[in-house]
């Protein structure tokens, strides 16, 4: 196997184990790889990206590497930290110097020339607005629960009423933390009328009918390499909770669901993206969502191995996957 040629760069924090599998699966085949967190620039990064009439360039140094910003392979977009501002710096200051970072190294890492992304760090954000996922899915031919998002608690409560049993879901999973520090999560719960109060118009919620389902399924799209993987187990409601109880069982992906991912992927620019349905009683695939950068590092190795791998491909091997 041909070794060597420009690099692959991940963008990620330390602590990925998804990013992980790929960047061992990569080194497995000597193809050079440069791990960068934008949240440790400006402290630990060194910046000097330049443009002109010919086009992009310059270079990105860490502690330990120093990279052709016009000579990069592939971007392997992952989870990276927020960009910060020193401590000492004042509140508006430092939130200005956050944003120009943001801006400046996430435009530059943005504007890469002639490199392969998985996923551009744009096509990640237009994708990860549930509104846009729930109008795609149903434009591509899945089966999407009825659902309402609003901050008017008697819509809710009425929605609930006419379409119950009903599910609060989040919109975004934003980091949140106690006063301990310690990282919350908001989970996918059933929701009854009485439990909607005033609290609500603070701003918006995502509500919808729950499936009657016999298992979940996770369809992870790396281009046309579909990995699907039927969950059961779940006692409750949103599987995440219950990992210690689950089975996985690689599933058939039906044609119609194959077709209506890729379509979903192309709409929306993707090269990867991590699906979640239902399925009920009939075998018919529920639409959940789809995260454009979702996880897949937890299942046995015997599925996850082909999946880093297929990201591994299309890498290392852009011009055969464009």
């Amino acid at each position: 196997m041909a070794a060597g040629g420009p690099p692959v760069l991940v963008v990620t924090r330390l602590d990925d184990a998804t990013a992980d599998e790929v960047i061992t699966e990569l080194n497995r085949r000597r193809v050079p790889v440069v791990r960068l967190d934008p949240g440790d620039f400006p402290s630990e990064v060194t910046l000097s990206g330049t443009f002109d009439s010919i086009g992009p360039g310059g270079t990105l140094a860490t502690a330990t590497r120093t990279l052709d910003l016009g000579n990069i392979r592939s971007v392997y977009w992952r989870r990276p930290t927020p960009y910060s501002a020193d401590l000492a710096m004042d509140e508006q200051t430092a939130r200005w110097t956050v944003e120009e970072a943001r801006y400046g190294l996430g435009g530059v890492l943005a504007a890469l020339p002639g490199a392969h992304y998985i996923n551009h760090p744009w096509r990640n954000r237009d994708a990860e607005y549930k509104p846009a996922q729930l109008a795609a899915a149903a434009r591509f031919g899945f089966t999407v629960p009825p659902t309402l998002i609003t901050n008017d608690p008697d819509r809710a409560r009425e929605f609930i009423a006419e379409n119950g049993p009903v599910i609060y879901k989040p919109l975004r999973e934003t980091d949140y933390a106690d006063d301990a520090g310690r990282a919350l999560t908001v989970w996918i719960d059933d929701v009854a009328p009485d439990q909607i109060d005033d609290r609500l118009r603070c701003t918006a919620h995502l509500f919808q009918q729950r499936v009657s389902k016999v298992a979940d399924i996770r369809l992870t799209a790396v281009g046309d390499h579909l990995t699907a993987v039927r969950i059961d187990g779940s006692p409750g409601i949103d599987w995440r909770r219950h990992y210690d109880s689950l089975t996985y069982t690689p599933v058939v992906v039906p044609d119609e669901v194959a077709k209506g991912v890729r379509a979903y992927l192309d709409s929306f620019g993707l090269v990867f993206g991590a699906f979640d349905f239902g399925l009920d009683h009939h075998g018919r695939w529920h639409w959940y969502e789809c995260n454009p950068n979702g996880q897949w590092a937890w299942f046995p190795d015997h599925i996850t191995v082909p999946i880093a791998a297929a990201l591994a491909d299309h890498l290392q091997h852009p011009e055969g996957t464009s």
